[in-house]
């Protein structure tokens, strides 16, 4: 097996950490984060009314969007973690995910479920598919065309029903040329 490359660890090379939470308390998991130097902002969904029928999945997703809208933004890549997430210790310490030398690396799942394989790449990378959203690294061009995607959903998707729209993330960015890795260990 090929010996990876392995870049900076992720306390260095994230630029944002954003926790994702509705009524959540996140207090542990910002002191895990910030203990790890992923200092992180909590984005807090405002309930508004016309959310009342929508279902979980579809709030979620909300969510989601607007932490690429700020992942977008920014210079580096960025951590998305959902609040339910459960940080390793160490895991500030653990290396970057994506290949930090390849312009279309674009996203990588630390937490997975259903991961599959598609190729190692000659630095030792797993480039593959997961479905889960719990937490994730993705670069800014990435998440600007996450921005699409996300669109594409709000514009067809009924949000009072049950959407599946973290099993498509890995599909619609291989479609736009982008890379994304699933780790060797989670």
């Amino acid at each position: 097996m090929v010996q990876p490359f392995f870049s900076d660890p992720l306390s260095e090379t994230i630029g944002t950490t954003l926790v994702i939470a509705y009524k959540e308390s996140t207090e542990q998991l910002e002191k895990s984060l910030n203990q790890e130097q992923l200092f992180c902002q909590v984005l807090r969904q405002v309930h508004r009314p016309e959310y009342q029928n929508y279902a979980a999945a579809y709030l979620c997703f909300l969510n989601h969007f607007e932490a690429w809208k700020i992942a977008a933004q920014s210079t580096q890549s960025s951590l998305i973690v959902e609040a339910d997430f459960v940080p390793v210790l160490g895991m500030g310490k653990l290396p970057f995910p994506l290949e930090p030398e390849r312009s279309n690396a674009g996203f990588a799942w630390l937490y997975t479920c259903a991961p599959q394989i598609y190729s190692v790449s000659a630095q030792g990378y797993a480039v593959g598919f997961s479905s889960s959203a719990v937490a994730y690294v993705l670069t800014p061009s990435a998440a600007q065309a996450l921005l699409d995607f996300a669109q594409t959903i709000i514009e067809q998707a009924d949000p009072t029903q049950y959407l599946t729209w973290d099993s498509s993330v890995e599909g619609f960015l291989r479609a736009r040329g982008f890379r994304c890795y699933v780790p060797f260990r989670n």
